[in-house]
């Protein structure tokens, strides 16, 4: 996570000492020294004065003027302006401000969650690129995370900077990676403005007014509106209640209880414990915990031989979200604080015993998803030459009574309240003019693909009309590959996620998809590999906003497809120099599968012809319909000679 909290570079000159003198001319944060302005729009500028104060804006020798209103905000635009700077911008009022080194160029606002977030230091290749990002003409603004229950007119902090191997460290890789793809393509300064925040959700992104237009978001939208005070005030009343509780005989730990056996000891009798699976988040498979934040009891029974009594013993544990203390017969074997940490302990070899063994793992979790999650396969116990899967279902019990618990005001936290974003973040920007938006984000709010058709749309709009530049350009990365699959075709919900986002790519105009299924990682929601993201979009930039009519900007799309005996023939465009089929890796099933009336999907044989994809299959005598790479991480096997990738696509929607 990156936190600026930074103080603005301008210089002001006071032209008076008296009373009225105090009355000065404010800027936003957004317009400052260093700062990048559009090329060739008009140039909306604003700020605070005296209510009635005139208020005279000079730059490359033009002047434009606006008069303060009654709650002291000014606004006015300057002419449109081509490329160039660095130039000074003044600005006069009962003050005078002087901002230098600015250019003229083209913005672009970056957003989303944690992979724009990204910091391009912690990529693959990171430190060579950020020690060669000397860009003088590249200039970065990081907007502080800040979550408000309304608009609010200026952001938490922030200050331009340019390019520089300090500043561009803990800079989004996605934004960087990009803006300087454009940059040295079109030999103009680049802005670009930061502001994503991981983990968060779509809605948190949007305005109020767009989302009391979607049913789903009416009454949270509402009900938020309502409520009194600011967030801050709200959590401090929630932390107050939360903290009595925890000091009453309710919020006490009931398997750390003074005089009583532990929930660790192996002889406790546990028939009322329930089962989960693990690994697996605990909010997604047992309704009671769906909103818990707390601890959890999770205990296992191992059965070993008797050649691995009193032998050490290692314990794997995947990971835990987010803190775990793990006992091994009731006797504590490790520790360890982080969600993403492996968890290896070893187990002393005077508490191994042949038999009935126990482990368990006290979780703590202290928000969003909790419990022991990551591969089956790093859940081991190891012992000798012999190793004995711990995945699987666990007995659990939570450390107290989960409705005792003061409910939260925020469950997801407050930077996914619905508008929360927008308002603290997004808002403060307009009417900043920008090229475009480029977006990643989605995986907060994969299994609820329905709602993400009409909700992605509304957001894209809702910025458009903000910013008042008719169909700004909204370019966006559609979720990378994540997660294991199974053997067999099966839907799943990122599968129907990035449905949903290629979708907005076909019907919302001026819209870009970035495919990244390639791109992706199955242990990892965080891939590494940025810079192909970051060009993938820059291709989609010079087509989308730029207006190259000859770039080949996004891999093959379906076109339409026809039954042929026992083939199904695919015709695709944006096929660019040629069709390419790639081979999937050793051992892994096709991506392409195809079901005859039935409904039931078979793996299939695929050929490039020309500019179709022939597929056929065992069993399938009439195929009807179709899907490619539909799945978390199938392997994306279809490309265009540009090395474009294919969405992953059904017919069968």
């Amino acid at each position: 996570m990156r936190f600026f909290s930074c103080f603005r570079s301008t210089t002001v000159l006071l032209l008076a000492a008296s009373p009225a003198a105090w009355a000065t001319v404010r800027l936003p944060r957004l317009v400052n020294s260093h700062m990048v302005l559009q090329r060739n729009v008009p140039l909306p500028l604003w700020g605070w004065a005296a209510p009635g104060e005139t208020v005279r804006v000079s730059f490359r020798g033009t002047t434009a003027q606006a008069t303060a209103g009654p709650d002291g905000r000014w606004q006015l635009k300057l002419p449109a302006q081509p490329a160039g700077g660095p130039f000074k911008l003044e600005v006069k009022g009962q003050n005078v401000i002087q901002l230098t080194d600015v250019l003229v160029g083209d913005v672009w606002l970056a957003s989303g969650q944690s992979n724009m977030e990204w910091p391009l230091r912690d990529t693959d290749g990171g430190p060579a690129a950020v020690a060669a990002a000397n860009h003088p003409t590249i200039r970065l603004f990081n907007v502080p995370n800040r979550a408000e229950p309304r608009p609010q007119a200026e952001l938490a902090g922030g200050e331009w900077q340019a390019c520089t191997p300090q500043s561009v460290a803990e800079f989004s890789a996605v934004a960087y990676y990009f803006g300087r793809d454009l940059q040295q393509r079109y030999k103009v300064p680049i802005g670009l403005i930061a502001a994503e925040w991981g983990g968060t959700a779509a809605e948190a992104w949007t305005s109020a007014e767009a989302l009391l237009k979607l049913p789903d978001f009416r009454g949270p939208v509402a009900a938020l509106q309502g409520q009194p005070g600011s967030f801050t005030e709200q959590q401090a009343a929630y932390t107050a209640r939360l903290r009595a509780w925890q000091q009453s005989p309710a919020g006490q730990d009931q398997g750390l209880l003074p005089g009583q056996p532990t929930w660790a000891d192996p002889d406790l009798t546990t028939t009322t414990w329930k089962t989960m699976q693990v690994p697996g988040i605990w909010e997604g498979q047992t309704p009671e915990l769906r909103d818990f934040d707390g601890v959890v009891w999770l205990r296992r029974e191992l059965t070993l031989p008797v050649a691995a009594a009193n032998q050490p013993l290692t314990l794997s544990l995947a990971q835990v979200d987010d803190q775990d203390s793990t006992f091994f017969n009731g006797v504590p074997v490790g520790g360890t604080r982080g969600y993403d940490k492996l968890r290896r302990y070893v187990v002393p070899a005077n508490l191994v015993r042949a038999g009935r063994n126990v482990v368990t793992v006290r979780v703590t979790d202290t928000g969003s998803g909790g419990g022991i999650w990551g591969k089956p396969t790093e859940m081991t116990a190891t012992v000798g030459g012999l190793t004995v899967p711990l995945a699987g279902a666990w007995q659990y019990r939570p450390a107290f009574d989960p409705s005792t618990r003061p409910r939260s005001p925020f469950p997801g936290g407050v930077q996914n309240e619905p508008t929360a974003l927008f308002n603290g973040m997004i808002a403060p920007l307009v009417p900043y003019a920008l090229t475009g938006v480029i977006w990643y984000q989605g995986e907060s709010n994969a299994g609820r693909d329905a709602q993400y058709r009409t909700l992605f749309p509304a957001l894209i709009q809702d910025w458009r009309t903000r910013w008042q530049q008719g169909p700004l350009p909204f370019l966006f990365v559609q979720l990378a590959g994540y997660m294991p699959d199974s053997p067999e075709p099966a839907d799943t919900d990122w599968a129907r996620l990035r449905e949903a986002q290629r979708f907005t790519s076909l019907t919302v105009p001026k819209t870009g998809m970035a495919v990244a299924l390639d791109l992706g990682n199955p242990d990892d929601i965080h891939p590494r590999n940025k810079q192909d993201v970051g060009r993938r979009l820059a291709r989609l930039a010079r087509q989308v906003a730029y207006g190259e009519t000859g770039v080949v900007a996004s891999g093959p799309t379906l076109d339409k497809f026809a039954t042929s005996g026992n083939q199904l023939v695919l015709t695709f465009r944006n096929v660019g120099s040629g069709l390419v089929l790639k081979p999937g890796a050793a051992g892994t099933p096709g991506s392409f599968a195809v079901a005859g009336p039935d409904g039931r999907f078979a793996w299939a044989r695929a050929q490039v012809q020309g500019n179709t994809v022939v597929l056929q299959a065992e069993g399938v005598a009439q195929p009807v319909a179709v899907r490619y790479a539909w799945g978390n991480n199938r392997p994306a096997t279809l490309y265009n000679q540009e090395g474009l990738p294919a969405s992953p696509f059904r017919s069968d929607n």
